[in-house]
This record gives C-alpha cells, structure tokens and sequence, in this order.
C-alpha cells in the first residue's frame, strides 16, 4: 500500500492530540488527588477538634472506622491508624502557612514518609522537592535513606544560615557530593568503569542529580583546531537552560582538573551552545577532595562550576543528622550576634 504524502504531517499531529490527552490525565490525577487530601485535611481537622475538647476519647477513632468501612464498604484509606494519621497531618501543618499548601500538591503515601521527618525545616524540603520533581514513594524513600536534605544542608552551595548561594549564575541547584551507592562500583574501578555504571543506570543517576537533567551524550565529542576531545558526559538542565559538562576522577581532585574543565566549557560555549542558551556549566565528579585545595582553585575561576565528589555507599544518617544540627546552631548564634 502506498503511503500517502500528509503522513509525516498527520504524525506530528497525532502526537500533539497524544501530548493533550497525556496532559489531561495528568490535570485529571492532580485534582482528584487535591479533593482526596483536602478531605484527608478536613476530617484530621474534625478528629483533632473532638479530641481537644475532650469530647472524643481515642476509642471513639475505632468506631468512626468501622462505621466509615460499614458505610463504604471496600473503600479503603480509612482504617483506624490511617484517621490518627489525618488527625496528626492536620495538627502538623494546620499553623504553617508555607507548608501547607504543598501539601495537596502530593501524594498521602509520600505526606506520610515527609510527616514523619524531625523538623519543620526538613519537612519543608521534602515537600518542595518532592512536589517540583514528583517524585513516587519509592523514589522519595531512597532520597530520604541518603539523606538528601542533610547532604543540600551541608553542601557548599549553603551559607551558614542554611541559604543558597548563587555565585556562578545558577549552579545553586548543584551539590558538592553525590551518593552513588546505586551504581555497585568495585574496588578500584577506573573512570571508564564510572562512566559507563551511569550511562546504564542513568534514572537512578538523574535521580540523585535532579530531574532537570536530560542526557545529551557519553564520550561527547568537540573539536578544536585539527584535535577532538572528549567530555565525559554531557547533559541538559532544563531548569537553568544550559549544557552541563560532567567529568568523572576516581582520584582525589587536583587544580589541573580544572585547567581540562574550562577548555570544555569554552569549547562547548563556542561550538555547541545555542544562542538561546546561558553559559555551559562543569561539575567535576572526584573520588574526593580537599575544600582548602578547591577554595584556592576557584577564588579567582571564572568558569561557572562545582568540584563534587562522590560516594559509593549510603552516608550515615546520624552523623549528616548530627553535622545539620550543628549548622543550625550556628546559624542561631550568628542571627542573635546580628
């Protein structure tokens, strides 16, 4: 059969009547979502009230389950431990006019794992977060297990006061280490080793590094002169509009990392970057480093990156825990100097 000539064109179009039926459910899951938590709200709200006036004792929650599950039969969400958890969601958010309203922007399972988080400032985090890159239960879970908020806390893109700095033109958004337990790399693995664990778990990687990266290339290829080159890897954010240069050591840092760094910036800047573009951003990926080293190496850089390093293992939590709380502390201290 002969295809006729529109065919490209009615591709196109189909793919766009595609992209508003997607957008449509996607519209569709987001309210229905917001009416379930707005009643999840509503009858936290009611439990906690006759609780506080002593009108309900806590049996009283037995009995509201059962009637409910009685009522609805094979509704499920309102068993006896899930309308102490509304009761406890209401009394957690009720006076915090910042938190609140993302509340409704996720889902109850991923609410249940932030509500459990210590303090207001985590819980804070993980909301934003979670409902900026809508992150499922799972993927939220893991980010919570690597102690995501404590290791954005700590990075070096965080003042004492637990602000964001912004001294390279957005690269705020980028962390000073990544955990990369993920990726199962053995002992003495080379670079090549590194690059090509990402490359095959690449959603695992965007994960850790944020869902505004889109992977562009592997051993990305620039030419200078008569010479190529090669970039580790090279990604998209779509948040800051730029190109992201990756290079990956399995060694310590040393200030000539940074030498290779800027030569690919300026050649991606040149060459590859779109006009509608900003500035192309590095991140060297190291095995570790010295902060006193990279302090001296980027005092007076003008290239717009970050030198991270990486870890293979999951950090541990109490430590991060105990390091954040000390940062706030002195943060405190610094507020009540001021």
């Amino acid at each position: 059969m002969a295809r006729s000539k529109n065919e490209p064109i009615a591709r196109n179009d189909f793919n766009d009547v595609l992209s508003i039926i997607d957008n449509a459910k996607n519209n569709a899951f987001r309210a229905v979502n917001k009416e379930l938590i707005n009643m999840y709200w509503l009858i936290g709200e009611f439990v906690s009230n006759k609780v506080k006036n002593g009108i309900w004792g806590s049996s009283i929650v037995d009995e509201l389950s059962e009637t409910i599950q009685r009522h609805n039969p094979g509704v499920s969400g309102f068993s006896s431990q899930n309308l102490r958890r509304m009761r406890q969601f209401y009394e957690t958010y009720r006076n915090d006019p910042i938190c609140s309203p993302l509340v409704s922007e996720i889902g109850w399972t991923q609410n249940i794992a932030i509500m459990a988080r210590e303090t207001r400032e985590e819980r804070q985090f993980y909301l934003q977060i979670t409902a900026y890159n809508r992150y499922t239960k799972r993927e939220l879970e893991r980010q919570i297990d690597s102690g995501l908020y404590e290791r954005t806390m700590l990075s070096k893109n965080y003042n004492a006061k637990g602000l964001l700095t912004d001294e390279y033109g957005g690269l705020a958004d980028l962390r000073d280490s990544y955990v990369l337990e993920f990726l199962d790399l053995p002992e003495g693995h080379r670079e090549k080793d590194l690059r090509r664990a990402i490359v095959s778990n690449l959603k695992d990687f965007i994960l850790e590094f944020g869902k505004d990266f889109a992977f562009v290339g592997e051993e990305y290829r620039v030419q200078v002169g008569n010479e190529d080159f090669f970039i580790d890897l090279v990604f998209y954010n779509r948040k800051l509009s730029c190109l992201v240069a990756i290079e990956l050591k399995t060694e310590k840092f040393k200030p000539a990392h940074m030498g290779q760094m800027q030569f690919y910036l300026e050649a991606l800047d040149r060459d590859v970057r779109k006009e509608n573009e900003n500035l192309s951003v590095g991140l060297l990926l190291c095995a570790s480093k010295d902060d006193a080293v990279v302090e001296y190496t980027m005092s007076k850089s003008l290239a717009p990156s970050i030198i991270a390093s990486y870890s293979k293992v999951l950090p541990d939590k109490k430590i991060l825990e105990k390091r954040v709380k000390e940062l706030v502390m002195l943060a405190k201290e610094t507020c009540e100097v001021d």
